[in-house]
């Protein structure tokens, strides 16, 4: 893997540590189904039932995948998205908005397939399975081992289509409104810099873009993947149980943890990133 990819990815497990709560958090909240005695009324009394009941480190279960996943996942995001910018470009390096779009969508689609959708199943059943009477993954490696043996391979790729629409509108909404407002910024000068400040405010605007923009999409992902996948026969019929059972309010379930988590994740990630490029490119000269 190219050192930059490294890098990428390092700048990815950074994130994932610091945010890593709100996730978990945004993860119970949409699994949780409607009903009459709902197990969490919001954000406080998930984090408060959690702590109470398995501290601190509680809100840390299923880290350990995401972590596994980090290198590969941001490596081939912006990788992927490097390359397919590379070919978009035209004659003067400028890359078109609806370009930005295109590339950003082959890079969120190759990084779901490659490394999102086992990732994300693997965290989802864990945490869901920190909610029943009695755990059964002891571990990262106890708990992929019982999926595989349990379930399959397959077990490991549930919700890969709305993982896949999740992922792809992510990083198009993403790139799209980062490379747009880094252009506007250099006001037409490709090599003006850009403030890290500026840079990690740019990539939080873009992370909230894409979080009201696609959350139904991680709504039905996260059923799909969690313990209780097999309620439904797929991506549109969990949609539409979802929709005559819980309205449309439901697909907005974690939104808040989620908006916190993402804003951070793409201001951290663009901002280590350039910051860890610069150090990179000055030893590698020197």
């Amino acid at each position: 893997m190219p050192i930059d990819n490294f890098f990428r990815g390092f700048t990815g497990a950074i994130e994932i540590c610091i945010t890593f709560p709100t996730e978990y958090v945004k993860t119970q909240l949409q699994l949780s189904e409607r009903s009459a005695k709902p197990r969490y009324t919001g954000i406080f009394d998930c984090v408060a039932k959690t702590v109470r009941g398995h501290g601190v480190k509680g809100l840390y279960r299923g880290l350990s995948p995401l972590l596994v996943g980090a290198v590969p996942k941001v490596g081939v995001r912006f990788g992927t998205f490097e390359q397919l910018k590379l070919k978009a470009v035209d004659e003067n390096g400028s890359l078109s908005g609806v370009n930005r779009l295109m590339c950003g969508l082959g890079a969120g689609v190759m990084e779901a397939i490659i490394a999102v959708t086992p990732m994300e199943t693997i965290k989802t059943k864990f945490i869901n399975d920190q909610q029943s009477a009695q755990p059964k993954f002891k571990g990262f490696f106890h708990g992929v081992r019982e999926i595989i043996r349990t379930q399959g391979i397959r077990g490991t790729y549930q919700g890969l289509i709305p993982t896949m629409m999740k992922q792809g509108s992510n990083q198009a909404m993403r790139f799209f409104v980062m490379e747009t407002l880094k252009d506007w910024y250099r006001g037409g000068d490709p090599n003006k810099p850009v403030n890290k400040a500026i840079v990690g405010g740019f990539g939080a605007m873009a992370g909230a873009v894409s979080v009201f923009g696609n959350n139904p999409l991680d709504v039905v992902k996260t059923r799909l993947q969690g313990l209780e996948a097999h309620k439904y026969k797929g991506t549109w019929d969990c949609l539409v149980k979802i929709m005559t059972k819980e309205g449309p309010l439901a697909f907005y379930k974690g939104v808040v943890p989620r908006l916190s988590r993402v804003c951070l994740d793409v201001a951290i990630t663009f901002m280590v990133y350039d910051t860890f490029m610069e150090l990179f490119n000055k030893v590698w000269i020197t």
